[in-house]
């Protein structure tokens, strides 16, 4: 493989075919969407107050998250599964290479979301539902976003696996509507901790003054009651 192959391979793209066209908004849709919701449900609380329980609302947004993520895969496959055959992926090794990259992908994925559970996967923490802890055993020691890379590695896996060009273009757009909503999810979820932690604390702090207010209470009604009694022994 030379520079000369990956022009060529370029040139094969249909860069504006309904089908990519299609998949690639699909790919940047979703993100897109899943990052306004949640932002607008931690400050508006919309869908909590439509289906009752943060919880349950919660349940809703991981619902249209996963259909949506199956409809941008279906579309994804139909770029991959109808574009040409690119030359330079046409071999054993890069097959294999994509099966790797598919396995490794899905482990990421799918240890990912047996620790987060479906609310620590999809934004429970937008809704109120936080994390007791931070979750720091594998795959989260393995690398920081496993899902998002996993996601990232199982796309380009059925791209190489394909020997298809277009796939791995969209792969590419893939890891980089990721990387980009990272830069925005990061610092908001650590906002949210911080508020939840300044939240704590608030209410710790307010139990011990409300408990220094109440020993300072009891020992004036021990000074009143004390009084009332010498009164009542100076009368009889």
């Amino acid at each position: 493989m030379n520079l000369q192959d990956i022009i060529d391979a370029f040139s094969t793209v249909n860069f504006t075919s309904s089908s990519f066209i299609y998949a690639a908004s699909s790919i940047i849709f979703n993100p897109l969407f899943w990052n306004i919701v949640a932002r607008n449900e931690y400050k508006r609380k919309t869908l909590t107050k439509l289906v009752g329980t943060p919880r349950d609302g919660c349940y809703y947004l991981a619902g249209i998250i996963f259909m949506l993520g199956i409809l941008r895969d279906l579309l994804f496959y139909y770029v991959v599964s109808e574009d040409v055959t690119c030359p330079f992926l046409d071999n054993l090794g890069v097959k294999l290479l994509g099966y790797a990259c598919i396995g490794i992908g899905g482990v990421l994925v799918y240890c990912s979301m047996y620790k987060l559970g479906i609310c620590g996967t999809y934004l429970g923490d937008y809704f109120g539902i936080y994390m007791d802890e931070k979750i720091t055993s594998f795959p989260f020691n393995v690398c920081d976003n496993p899902m998002y890379n996993g996601s990232t590695l199982n796309f380009l896996g059925t791209a190489l696996t394909n020997k298809s060009f277009s796939g791995i273009v969209l792969s590419a757009l893939v890891y980089v509507v990721y990387q980009i909503a990272l830069l925005y999810e990061g610092p908001f979820t650590q906002m949210i901790y911080a508020n939840k932690e300044k939240e704590e604390k608030e209410k710790r702090d307010k139990k011990v003054e409300d408990k220094k207010d109440k020993a300072i209470e009891d020992k004036k009604d021990k000074k009143v009651e004390a009084k009332d009694k010498k009164k009542s022994k100076k009368i009889n």
